[in-house]
Formats: C-alpha cells, sequence, structure tokens
C-alpha cells in the first residue's frame, strides 16, 4: 500500500528520535556533546505531505531489464548460438532481479502531525490510513 499526499495517517509505533541539540543562538560552548530525544506516542495523527518512491536498481538489475528485453524482442531471430549465450547471461543474472523484485519499492513520506511536529524522510511502514 502506497500512501498518498494528503492523505490522513496515524503512526503505527512510538517513535525516538535522537539528535545533538545545538542553542538557536549559535552557541555551541555551552551545550557540547549534549544529545536530546523526542518521542511520538503510537497513534499520533497527522497528514502526508509528500511522498517519494525510491528506486534503487543496481547495475545487475538494470542489465537484467535490458539483456532481457533484447531477447524477448529480438531472440527468435538471432542466430543459435548468439541466443544461447544471451539466455545464458539472462540466467545468470535472474537471482539479483528475483531478489530486487521481492525487496520491492522504497517508499518514504513526510507527515506533518496535528501537533505541528513534522517527520520527514521516514518508511512509509511506520504509518496506517487513518
Amino acid at each position: 500500500m502506497t500512501l498518498t499526499e494528503g492523505q490522513r495517517v496515524r503512526l503505527s509505533a512510538e517513535t525516538r528520535l535522537i539528535d545533538a541539540v545545538a542553542p538557536a543562538d549559535g552557541s555551541s560552548t555551552a551545550m557540547a556533546g549534549i544529545t536530546g530525544s523526542l518521542s511520538l506516542a503510537a497513534g499520533t495523527e497527522g497528514a502526508v505531505e509528500r511522498v517519494v518512491e525510491h528506486r534503487h536498481e543496481s547495475d545487475g538489475v538494470r542489465e537484467y531489464q535490458r539483456l532481457a528485453s533484447l531477447l524477448d524482442a529480438f531472440g527468435r531471430e538471432m542466430p543459435a548460438g548468439s541466443r544461447r549465450q544471451l539466455e545464458e547471461k539472462v540466467a545468470a543474472l535472474e537471482p539479483e532481479w528475483i531478489a530486487h523484485q521481492k525487496r520491492g519499492l522504497l517508499v518514504t513520506v513526510r507527515v506533518r502531525f496535528d501537533n505541528g511536529f513534522v517527520l520527514d524522510d521516514v518508511d512509509q511502514g511506520l504509518f496506517s490510513p487513518c
């Protein structure tokens, strides 16, 4: 399930965010090395502001797609030896292609919660539709 912009969502699990804290005036000596955390409770609701689909294709995946397309389009017309070599190359890349398909598409979202907080670049799996 891919979330959509404008969709109302609910945080599925308590989420703890940790980061270095710096004062607003830019002075860093008073708080050097201090880390702060913020927890967002499960059930916190908000609206999806942005959805980004990340397509992580390795060179092997792209090569599999290219060669499989070539085989599908011209395989019947190729000399038997060339076709056999191409089929072997496609077969050698197939495990990488299958793993890529199992991983699926990584989708990250930016959500503005009703309390004003914004959570950005997080996996859509952290949210469920309201």
